[in-house]
């Protein structure tokens, strides 16, 4: 079962694609200046935001001719919510192992 994090962490396992996540949370920017950062050709890098567009990670808007590229906060969100929920559970579990049976009676 594909779930809203499982498409978003899919997305972002592309290092391609997580280099333009993190490039957006710098702030907006047009296909053409990510392309020049990157060693992919533009029409790659469309192709990567239309994945990361799928995934909810991110939104676009025309600003005259060009399209403009930011983080999704939805999307931020639900991937922070994700790891809160994923680390609180991994802690949890942690602290029972180290504490053992019985830690709580005494």
């Amino acid at each position: 079962m594909r779930t809203y994090q499982g498409a978003a962490l899919e997305a972002l396992g592309d290092p391609t694609r997580r280099a333009i996540f993190e490039r957006l949370g710098q702030g907006p920017c047009a296909v053409g200046e990510l392309a020049r950062d990157l060693p992919v050709s533009r029409p790659a890098v469309s192709q990567h935001l239309k994945v990361l567009k799928q995934a909810g990670l991110v939104v676009d808007e025309p600003v005259g001719t060009r399209r403009v590229y930011r983080l999704n906060p939805d999307g931020v969100a639900g991937l922070q919510a994700y790891f809160h929920g994923f680390w609180t559970q991994a802690l949890t579990a942690f602290k029972e192992r180290v504490e053992g049976p019985g830690e709580e009676a005494r």
